[in-house]
C-alpha cells in the first residue's frame, strides 16, 4: 500500500471555490482525498493553498537581461540586439547553471510547471555540437535541479526574416531546413518523469511559408507553439510578403489546432481572432509592457472560444500573482471597464497547464497530480483580504511553500535543493557580463 500523506490548510482554492479548515491527502506524488471542514491533523499549514501555476512561455535565459535593458529606448526590434548579445555567450554548462537558478526563482514564486520556448541549439557560427542536444540537455538538467516541470519546446528558426537568411548570432538557431529540425526533435528522448517535449515555430518571419507544413508534420501529436503578431511590424511584413496575416499564413498551413499555442497575439484583426478560436493564447503580459508591444485583445480572443494562458516570457518578471492580475488590469486600461474575467477564468489562465501537455494538474481535486502552492494571507500585501481577491494582492514574496509532484521543493520560503537563489542568479549573470 503505498504511504499516503496528510495536509492540512486553513483555506484551499477547490475546484468548488474557497474552502475553509482543508485536509488534502497525498500518495505517490497524487491527490488521493480532499476534504473540508476538518480539524488540524497530519502537516498542518498556515495561509492559503492554491494549485500550481503554468508558465506557458519562457526564455531562461533572457533572466540575464533583468535590470540592464528596462531604461533602454526603442522597441522590441532594438532590445533584441541585446538579447543576442547573450544569447553568443551561453554555453551548455553556463546556461545550466543561470537556467536552474532562473527555475528556481520560479518555483519560488509558485511556478510547478514552465514551458521553456528553446531556440539556442548550436555552436558559435553554428557550427554542430557532437551531441545535437547539448542544450537541450542543459535545460532538462536545470529543471530537474530546480524541481520543475519542463515541456521542452524544440523551436524551428530558419530565417533571419521575410526572405532573409540567419546571421550572426541567429545562426545559432538554424538547423538549415525543416526536416532538419523534424530529426533533431524525433531523435531527442530525454530522462525524467517530469519532463516532456513539445514543438514550436518561432514566427512566422523565422521560419519560411514552404517550410511550415513540414515542422506541422514533424511536431506530430505534441504540443505546438508559436509567436504570433507581437508587433505590428511583423504584420505588416507578413501582408506585404503573403497578401495575409500571420494567424492567416498559419492556418492556411494547418497549424493552428487544439493542441496549438499562440504566443502574445497582441495585434490581430477580427479574422485572426477567428482563426485562433480553438487554440490556446499565451499572452505575457509583464512581457508585452517591458517591450512595449501592446495590450492583446484577451477578452475577445476568450469569447470566441480560445483558451487562455500566462507566461513569463522575457522574465523582467518572474510573479505568476503579477501575470494574472495584469490580465485582468490591461484588460481594464484597453477599455475603461472594470471586471473584464472572473476570478475563477483568472486562475484557470494562471493554471493552463494543459497547454504544455501537463493534462491532471491545475486543481486541488482528487486524482489530480500534487501540485500545490502556500501563500501567506497575512503580510502586508494580503492582510484583510477576502477569499478568491488574494489574486488581486499576492506576490511571489508572499509564497511560502511549493509542492511539485507530491515533493516540497520550497518550505518557509527557502527552496530545498539550490539553497541562496540570489546569490545563484547574481553569480550566473555576473559572470556572462564580464
Amino acid at each position: 500500500m503505498p504511504e499516503v500523506r496528510s495536509y492540512w490548510f486553513p483555506q484551499a482554492w477547490l475546484p468548488s471555490g474557497i474552502a475553509e479548515r482543508v485536509r488534502v491527502d497525498v500518495a505517490e506524488g497524487v491527490i488521493v482525498a480532499v476534504s473540508s471542514d476538518e480539524k488540524p491533523c497530519g502537516t498542518v499549514l498556515s495561509g492559503m493553498v492554491v494549485p500550481g501555476f503554468a508558465n506557458v512561455h519562457s526564455h531562461a535565459f533572457h533572466r540575464a537581461l533583468r535590470g540592464r535593458t528596462q531604461t533602454d529606448r526603442g522597441s522590441l526590434w532594438t532590445w533584441r540586439e541585446r538579447m543576442y548579445a547573450v544569447a553568443g555567450r551561453l554555453e551548455p554548462d553556463s546556461y545550466y547553471r543561470l537556467a536552474r537558478a532562473a527555475y528556481a526563482e520560479m518555483v519560488r514564486a509558485g511556478y510547478t510547471s514552465v514551458a521553456e520556448f528553446h531556440y539556442l541549439h548550436h555552436s558559435v557560427h553554428g557550427q554542430r555540437y557532437a551531441d545535437p542536444h547539448e542544450f537541450s540537455h542543459a535545460l532538462v538538467a536545470a529543471a530537474a535541479d530546480a524541481g520543475i516541470r519542463l515541456t521542452l519546446l524544440d523551436v524551428c528558426y530558419l530565417a533571419g526574416g521575410f526572405g532573409q537568411p540567419t546571421s550572426g548570432v541567429q545562426q545559432r538557431f538554424d538547423d538549415g531546413d525543416a526536416e532538419a529540425w523534424a530529426r533533431r526533435l524525433e531523435s531527442f528522448d530525454p530522462a525524467g518523469e517530469l519532463v516532456r517535449v513539445g514543438a514550436a515555430i518561432h514566427s512566422v518571419r523565422a521560419v519560411p511559408a514552404d517550410q511550415l507544413p513540414a515542422v506541422v508534420r514533424g511536431a506530430g501529436d505534441r504540443p505546438l507553439h508559436v509567436h504570433v503578431s507581437e508587433q505590428p511590424l511583423e504584420n505588416e511584413e507578413c501582408r506585404a510578403v503573403h497578401g495575409c496575416t500571420p494567424a492567416e499564413l498559419l492556418s492556411a498551413v494547418g497549424a493552428l489546432t487544439s493542441r496549438t499555442v499562440a504566443v502574445h497575439a497582441t495585434h490581430l484583426t477580427p479574422g485572426d481572432i477567428t482563426e485562433l478560436a480553438s487554440c490556446c493564447v499565451c499572452l505575457c503580459p509583464s512581457t508585452e509592457a517591458d517591450l512595449g508591444d501592446g495590450i492583446g485583445p484577451a477578452r475577445a480572443l476568450a469569447d470566441a472560444g480560445a483558451r487562455l494562458a500566462l507566461g513569463s516570457d522575457d522574465q523582467s518578471v518572474i510573479d505568476p500573482w503579477f501575470e494574472v492580475r495584469a490580465l485582468e488590469l490591461h484588460e481594464r486600461l484597453a477599455s475603461g471597464r472594470r471586471g473584464r474575467f472572473g476570478t475563477t477564468e483568472l486562475l484557470s489562465a494562471a493554471t493552463a497547464h494543459a497547454a504544455s501537455g501537463w493534462t491532471n494538474l491545475g486543481a486541488i481535486a482528487p486524482g489530480r497530480d500534487a501540485d500545490l502552492v502556500c501563500v501567506d494571507t497575512m503580510s502586508p500585501r494580503t492582510a484583510g483580504v477576502d477569499g478568491a481577491g488574494i489574486l488581486f494582492a499576492a506576490t511571489a514574496s508572499d509564497v511560502t511553500d511549493v509542492m511539485i509532484a507530491g515533493r516540497w521543493m520550497v518550505r518557509d520560503r527557502a527552496h530545498r535543493t539550490l539553497g541562496d537563489v540570489a546569490a545563484a542568479l547574481d553569480a550566473e549573470i555576473g559572470a556572462l557580463w564580464q
